[in-house]
């Protein structure tokens, strides 16, 4: 396999070197067995392992290959999740004060980002599926009817995949935006996988940060910026202001192995449990037929999402998440015939729990009355939410359903908000307000 990274560590750890050098356990110690083997190849910056921030070997080899595999002209590996990777590509993509149309259903970094960077948003509401309870995906004309009414618009930040596995339609939106001569910048945190499944999820994008270890065999934190029209310098100085300046090196191995193993076998591994994922569709009440979907994500629809987690767990399966009428699945090539074996008989047991939920409707869109970077840095205290109307929200109120935000930083907790928040059954007993 072609693993530039993993290769030096492994050979300096051959070396049998004497240590003089960071971190403290020398290679040669970590106090449980289950982290003993990786001390060998957790180094530090040195002239045969590189610097992840600056060019040269056995970075530019390794993260070349990463790009090549989803059409970027530039990668760059990230160990601290997709939060770092979406504030660089924000950096990258926007300045100061601009005005940028963003998901409302985006990760809360892109609301930290927003807040940090003092930008000026526009959101853009989720369309809501009545019949499924749940934001669905954005089409190109819902992308350009907001771009209509704010032609300063700069950036667009959109999440595809979802949590639930929607798929929007990037390479249309990206024709869009670039029409008008903005720049489109995708969170693809759960889409590691697709460009290896040949799914055109972000064709056309300026950027896209993906997350290795949601759904590849990658280490947790293990994520990857992927920039066109970018000079990898530029790319790399703004990654260093997010990322520590001691990245972990057994993270950055695991991604460069996770791309060597899914173009050596993972490939099909994953084409078997896409398929298999497709047989529990078609068995069982679940997003998919009708729309466009992550083929290996699997969200059931239920009658009440907490209670079918719980009789799952009780099952010992364990979802990723649950809202109000779904249950999230998240299924990837380390997922065994014996373990969706398993999940097949307990969905069967549980049939009575399946099946559409009450219907809910989609979240309002409150009124700002501060900016993002107002409400993140403004001295604040927490109420109870029943004494919250009429004040300005320091936080996101993002219950599940719909998992997007009913009241965002800096936006007023009105009485329509409280009502609807009500409604869902959602009693947050702490939240945070801008001090009057």
């Amino acid at each position: 396999m072609n693993t530039p990274i993993y290769d030096v560590l492994k050979t300096y750890g051959a070396q049998n070197p004497v240590r003089f050098h960071m971190p403290g356990h020398k290679g040669k110690f970590l106090p449980v067995p289950e982290l003993a083997s990786l001390a060998a190849i957790d180094v530090t910056e040195l002239p045969a392992t590189g610097n992840l921030y600056e060019a040269g070997e056995p970075f530019d080899t390794a993260q070349r290959l990463w790009a090549e595999i989803f059409g970027f002209s530039c990668c760059q590996f990230l160990t601290g999740g997709s939060t770092m990777g979406i504030h660089t590509g924000m950096s990258l993509f926007c300045s100061p004060g601009d005005q940028v149309l963003i998901d409302r259903g985006c990760h809360r970094a892109v609301y930290n980002g927003l807040a940090l960077l003092d930008l000026n948003p526009v959101f853009l509401e989720r369309p809501w599926l009545t019949e499924h309870s749940l934001a669905g995906p954005f089409s190109v004309e819902d992308v350009e009817k907001v771009l209509s009414c704010n032609p300063n618009i700069t950036t667009v930040c959109i999440t595809s995949p979802t949590y639930s596995g929607l798929l929007s339609d990037i390479p249309g939106i990206a024709q869009a935006v670039h029409l008008r001569g903005g720049k489109l910048f995708v969170d693809g945190a759960h889409g590691a996988h697709l460009p290896f499944l040949n799914v055109d999820a972000f064709r056309g994008a300026d950027g896209v940060v993906v997350s290795a270890h949601k759904t590849l065999p990658a280490m947790g934190q293990a994520a990857l910026l992927f920039v066109n029209g970018v000079e990898a310098d530029r790319v790399r100085r703004a990654a260093s202001l997010y990322g520590t300046s001691s990245p972990s090196y057994p993270i950055l191995a695991s991604i460069d192995l996770a791309r060597a193993w899914m173009e050596d076998v993972g490939r099909e591994e994953y084409r078997r449990t896409a398929a298999l994922v497709a047989d529990l569709r078609r068995k069982f009440p679940s997003l998919g037929e009708g729309l466009p979907c992550d083929p290996t994500r699997l969200t059931l629809k239920v009658k009440h999402g907490p209670a079918a987690a719980r009789a799952l767990e009780d099952r010992g399966i364990f979802p990723e998440m649950e809202d109000g009428g779904h249950v999230v699945l998240i299924c990837t090539a380390q997922d065994d015939e014996e373990s969706f074996s398993r999940l097949e008989a307990a969905l069967t047991e549980l049939k009575d729990l399946l099946g559409d939920c009450e219907p809910l409707p989609p979240p309002p869109m409150p009124e700002r009355a501060v900016s993002p970077r107002q409400a993140l840095f403004d001295r604040m205290e927490v109420l109870p939410l029943e004494r919250c109307e009429g004040r300005v929200s320091a936080c996101q109120l993002a219950p599940y359903p719909p998992g997007v935000p009913v009241v965002a930083p800096g936006e007023i907790i009105s009485k329509k908000e409280l009502s609807y928040l009500q409604k869902i059954g959602y009693n947050n007993l702490a939240v945070p307000v801008i001090c009057p």
